[in-house]
């Protein structure tokens, strides 16, 4: 795989290695509901992109009411992961962080473990799709580099659990990898890897593009993508002037404390976060399980870039700050919000079936 076929991004060479092909003007990118249309009619979401716009007020909004409220609870959960991550894999671990949402949290994780605990770990970005899988060629390229028992995937956050799914099958094919999946926030109860197991707003969910390094989400179409190709992605470099990815990493970074000897939480599930997903599917009489988008960061996503049906939020928790951006942005989309017995998260997304319209 020759280097220039690499994405470009801007994230520093030093903070992540992208294990993604250059699909730059090769996609046409379709507006929201189109892609929703195609989706809802069979066709995969990684075969479309969508149109990457300039972030509006709202979008800004949310994500900076997102990093004051909730930046010390996701650079505290930066260092839990931390210690666990040292704790578990030693400082020898290589951090595999999955394009796009992971690839902030990985770099959070990278930093911290270098503040505190003395060492550079390797930092990569590859693609998993669900349905598809993940990028086997990315994998041996790593491999090819690292021994196996050093490999963690790094993810944001869990909704569901769909991706820890997808991952635990795609390692069974690679002798020796873990399918243990890290995240800064796990309210899905899925994984002890996690920072937290609140259903935390980590403010990167609120952008697209311009968060993430200037780059799409990952792409994959047998016309584009060859079978010795990476997974693709798109480098928006018309957004330079509005990249926020470093403002992001910065900002959880002023809130990191080495001194403090932070808590780790219980685990004490009883269930997890897809038996009551199905829960609510079926209360709502949707067909589709992957029209319900559980936790505080996916429902904020459903508003800004899906078709929304409507907002469920946690009986009790209507007035909390936490999900005043939530209801902001509902009201001004005139979508219901329905007070609802949740038990893992504080909201949940419910996206519009296009057939019922």
């Amino acid at each position: 795989m020759e280097e220039k076929e690499l994405i470009k991004s801007t994230y520093k060479k030093e903070d992540v290695t992208l294990l993604l092909k250059d699909v730059t003007g090769k996609v046409k990118p379709l507006d929201t509901a189109s892609r929703e249309q195609f989706i809802q009619s069979g066709r995969h979401y990684c075969e479309m992109l969508p149109i990457e716009y300039v972030p509006t007020a709202e979008y800004m909004e949310a994500y900076r009411e997102a990093l004051l409220k909730y930046g010390k609870s996701v650079a505290d959960a930066t260092g839990v992961l931390s210690k666990k991550i040292i704790e578990n894999k030693g400082k020898k671990v290589v951090l595999v962080s999955l394009a796009r949402a992971g690839i902030p949290a990985g770099i959070l994780l990278k930093h911290y473990i270098q503040k505190k605990y003395g060492v550079d770990v390797p930092h990569y970005g590859i693609s998993i799709i669900r349905g598809r899988g993940i990028d086997k060629n990315a994998i041996n390229y790593i491999l090819k580099n690292h021994d196996v028992k050093d490999l963690l995937f790094v993810d944001g956050w869990t909704g569901k659990g769909a991706i820890l799914t997808e991952l635990k099958k795609a390692v069974a094919d690679f002798k020796g990898l873990s399918g243990e999946l890290a995240v800064l926030a796990d309210p899905a109860g899925i994984t002890k890897m996690c920072g937290t197991y609140e259903d935390l707003l980590i403010p990167s969910s609120c952008l697209n593009s311009t968060v993430s390094g200037l780059i799409s989400r990952t792409f994959l179409r047998d016309d584009i993508i060859k079978k010795d190709d990476y997974h693709g992605a798109v480098f928006y470099g018309e957004l330079k002037e509005k990249d926020l990815s470093y403002d992001f990493i910065n900002a959880i970074e002023s809130h990191f404390d080495f001194n403090v000897v932070l808590k780790e939480e219980e685990f004490a599930f009883n269930d997890t976060g897809k038996d009551e997903v199905a829960e609510i599917a079926a209360h709502f009489e949707i067909s589709d399980i992957n029209l319900v988008k559980p936790g505080i960061g996916e429902a904020t996503r459903v508003l800004l870039r899906r078709v929304p049906w409507k907002v469920l939020v946690k009986e009790g928790s209507e007035k909390d700050d936490k999900i005043a951006h939530l209801l902001k942005l509902a009201k001004e989309k005139d979508v219901e919000v329905i007070s609802y017995p949740l038990r893992h998260y504080i909201a949940c997304g419910l996206i519009r079936q296009l057939s019922d319209i």
